[in-house]
């Protein structure tokens, strides 16, 4: 398998490169990234070939999009071979006199902050008019017209919690779902879904709309199966394609350095002891934990590509490395006889 080879998106036309590469980390994710580490990072991965490049107004309170639309609103749009998917549901703005925002959203637990994002506030918004200013924001700030894919950004109750269903309401009869299913059939965008880490919103989204692709972060990886049984199959049945996210589980995963993150916090001491498990048994096939970590989710049918983040152009050139080792299947087969994966 090769990070390059091309997978198509469900029904949307579109296809993408097995690996692409999630931006949060270029708004300050953990640590702040300079301008130069991440453009070397973002056309490291470019002239490597990746060709699927995935952004949210949230990383960075709007930094990441400007730093990838750099990259490519200079590619020449008659021989357009990448994809871009950006987020709604939350708009940026700023506090200044004479206008009144609503309060500040309560902190979202899978919410670290940025270290240096830019000076902006968001508001959430999953209404019609939200979902559309975001998207004419969001072409603003790519310097482009036609982002591929729009994910509708940490809508559920790991995000919202209380307000919830206040949301949920904007989405579904406030008219978010119809906004999107406008952009759609205007071709405006191939397609769209949700983008978060609780694989039951999406779920319930499928009996709202016709979502073409859905990313979920963190709940199909080595250490977090929970997606497998009920919803993986429901993805396949509905036709919907999986974009795979978070297979780090916040670094855990990955981490060389004794980083211990596991989604977005400290990693609790039974995930640890998991993931030394998992380490144990790679190490006994001489392959890196974080190689196994980029290639399982790839293994289930119903995922279409992983997308990674990094903030530099060595860090992405490590991450193709992992994804493009080559993995006996007899690894995989002591990680079920040891019940650390499921299939």
């Amino acid at each position: 398998m090769k990070a390059t080879d091309k997978r198509p998106v469900g029904k949307t036309g579109i296809s993408v490169s097995a690996l692409g590469i999630g931006s949060a980390p270029l708004g300050g994710l953990y640590a702040s990234v300079s301008k130069q580490d991440a453009m070397a990072m973002l056309n490291h991965a470019w002239n490597s070939g990746i060709r699927y490049f995935d952004t949210a107004p949230m990383y960075g309170n709007t930094r990441s999009e400007h730093l990838v639309g750099e990259l490519l609103r200079e590619k020449t749009p008659e021989a357009r071979d990448w994809v871009i998917s950006t987020k709604v549901g939350r708009l940026m703005t700023t506090e200044r006199a004479g206008r009144k925002l609503p309060p500040a959203p309560p902190k979202n637990p899978l919410d670290p902050g940025w270290w240096n994002g830019l000076d902006f506030r968001e508001v959430f918004d999953y209404t019609y008019d939200g979902v559309m200013r975001s998207f004419d924001d969001s072409q603003q700030r790519l310097g482009f017209p036609s982002p591929d894919l729009l994910y509708v950004h940490d809508i559920g109750r790991v995000t919202h919690a209380d307000l919830h269903e206040h949301h949920w309401h904007a989405l579904t009869k406030g008219g978010g779902f119809r906004a999107l299913t406008e952009l759609r059939a205007a071709g405006d965008i191939k397609g769209f879904g949700l983008g978060v880490n609780e694989w039951q919103i999406i779920r319930d989204a499928l009996e709202e709309a016709d979502l073409d692709c859905s990313m979920l972060a963190g709940r199909y990886t080595l250490l977090d199966q929970d997606a497998e049984e009920e919803f993986l199959p429901l993805a396949q049945k509905r036709g919907m394609a999986l974009v795979v996210a978070g297979v780090f589980n916040s670094g855990i995963l990955a981490s060389t350095s004794g980083r211990r993150k596991f989604n977005y916090a400290d990693a609790p001491a039974e995930m640890i002891e998991r993931a030394e498990k998992l380490r144990a048994v790679c190490d006994s096939f001489n392959v890196p934990l974080p190689a196994a970590a980029i290639q399982f989710p790839l293994r289930h049918p119903a995922a279409t590509c992983v997308v990674i983040g990094a903030k530099t152009a060595e860090q992405i050139a490590t991450n193709i490395a992992w994804f493009e080792q080559e993995i006996p299947e007899d690894l995989w087969a002591t990680l079920k006889d040891q019940a650390l994966i499921n299939r």
